[in-house]
């Protein structure tokens, strides 16, 4: 490659994988770098993982991207890095790692409850966002009242990605994007606010959070101590980084008032853009990353983390298959829709509907194959994206076609059945890496390369494929969807009856 040409560097920090992806200035994918996690359950509702391993699996994966490209590291520009918000990351006043909890964590479920009841209305009259189970605000809550030791050795909370930008420049600091997902600034300002933590119960919390910046600003430079790790030159700027599900949005072409992202992936997102937040207290959470620019989110970790799950317990068993999510694609695509179908629900991982529900197949029948399971899981994880945007839709936003990213979009199923059960047209993007291509966008935003967001897209990002909806499939899956409904209902005292956590002999 000629030493002339320029490049950014997107990191994406999801619950499971970090990826290190190189574009060029014109967002072209270069080269990738991707590392699977581990994540610990210690205890019934604990998703935990090592944060040594989060940082050693980070360098690893940057210096496999440099290395695969065969660029000078002085040519790349500038670091981007995204990761999954909410959640808890900790660190001690030297530095080193507390505790790192993931958002499929539940621990905290009581005590949102617990604070939803007392505070919930005051609470979103401030940060548009009610007390839930892997919050920030209520797992540091939940870390006061039952872990207290650990709570007063803490010196600073971090989100995800900024324990990865604390790792490559030595700064401790959050933005934006990730500290308003997570209900800690009050909208739509997107500031720290004492009341708020009074709230919460962490009155004594301020000094813990880091310096908050905007998403495009530059936090700090490459140390020589992470120059060394990762292979990338000393002094090369990170900017603040973004919320995985912002990132995620802009690296598929969604940025602007109106338009409508919908990620599959570990969670499932369902987000619509606006240049005024919506203050509905049913819409989960609103997230702002530049000034007239808000998320209005419905979210919950429904979505792909189940297939995940299917995967690791049956397909990978044994280690039969090379392709354990094509073996999923090929099984399912195998089966022709029908009415009779079983169903599934999808809350391995709990709802935002109730932390109670619990996941299941329903309606198998003897003629019914894995085939079927499958569809029904695709199905039950769709689903769960229409209900969460029926409730953005009663909030007032509206869109008439979405984009589709995560690991979702890339089943050669899920994108045309996305686009028959909502109606609307579905695009997929080009690039895979939505989220560290959206890192990489708000990296050349920094660096003056473009002059807005809108640009930034416009230059960077371009379309794979457009899906139509289906009429009779659309009526299909409604008439579905109907059903799927009532079986939550009909469910939900059940659900309720089975002891969350609890050893019964």
């Amino acid at each position: 490659m000629a030493d002339t040409e320029r490049y950014l560097l997107g990191l994406d920090a999801g619950n499971t994988v970090i990826k290190a992806v190189l574009f060029d200035l014109d967002g072209r994918q270069v080269a990738r770098c991707a590392l699977d996690g581990r994540s610990a359950t210690p205890e019934p509702g604990h998703v935990e993982r090592d944060l040594t391993e989060l940082w050693a699996n980070a360098r690893q994966a940057i210096a496999g991207c440099l290395q695969k490209a065969g660029v000078d590291a002085r040519q790349v520009l500038a670091v981007g890095c995204a990761g999954h918000g909410n959640g808890l990351y900790m660190l001690d006043r030297a530095g080193a790692p507390l505790v790192g909890i993931q958002s499929l964590d539940t621990r905290a479920a009581g005590l949102a409850a617990e604070l939803d009841a007392e505070n919930g209305d005051a609470l979103h009259a401030i940060c548009l966002q009610k007390p839930w189970p892997s919050q920030t605000p209520t797992l540091l809550a939940w870390i006061k009242r039952h872990r207290p030791a650990l709570y007063d050795a803490c010196d600073t909370v971090l989100l995800c990605k900024d324990f990865i930008t604390y790792k490559l420049t030595g700064e401790r600091v959050s933005e934006v994007s990730d500290m308003s997902g997570c209900g800690l600034t009050a909208m739509p300002g997107c500031t720290y606010d004492d009341r708020l933590l009074q709230l919460y119960g962490l009155a004594d919390a301020r000094a813990k959070l880091p310096r908050l910046i905007d998403p495009a600003e530059i936090a700090g430079h490459i140390t020589p101590e992470a120059a060394a790790a990762t292979g990338l030159a000393p002094g090369t700027p990170v900017i603040g980084g973004y919320f995985d599900v912002i990132s995620s949005a802009m690296g598929s072409g969604v940025v602007g008032a109106g338009q409508a992202s919908i990620i599959a992936g570990t969670w499932g997102i369902n987000q619509v853009f606006s240049d005024t937040p919506v203050k509905d207290p049913n819409v989960f959470m609103v997230s702002g990353f530049g000034k007239g620019r808000f998320a209005n989110i419905e979210s919950s970790a429904t979505s792909a983390a189940n297939l995940e799950w299917y995967v690791r317990e049956f397909v990978e068993r044994g280690k039969h298959h090379d392709d354990p999510f094509g073996f999923c694609n090929d099984r399912m695509g195998q089966v022709q829709p029908r009415a009779d179908d079983p169903f599934f629900h999808p809350f391995l991982y709990g709802s935002a509907q109730s932390a109670t529900c619990r996941a299941g197949f329903y309606g198998l029948a003897g003629w019914h194959g894995e085939g079927h399971m499958l569809r029904a899981l695709f199905e039950g994880i769709m689903f769960e994206h229409r209900r969460h945007i029926s409730v953005l839709k009663m909030a007032g936003v509206s869109f008439d076609s979405a984009v589709l990213s995560g690991g979702g979009s890339r089943s050669p199923h899920w994108p045309q059945m996305f686009a028959d059960c909502l109606g609307v047209p579905i695009t997929v993007a080009e690039t895979q890496e939505t989220g560290a291509l959206g890192a990489a966008i708000g990296a050349a935003l920094a660096l003056g390369e473009v002059d807005s967001y809108e640009e930034g897209l416009a230059r960077m990002v371009r379309a794979r494929t457009t899906f139509e909806p289906d009429a009779d499939m659309h009526d299909h899956y409604g008439q579905r969807y109907a059903r799927y409904l009532s079986l939550i209902d009909a469910m939900r005292g059940f659900w309720e009856s089975v002891p969350f956590g609890e050893t019964q002999v």
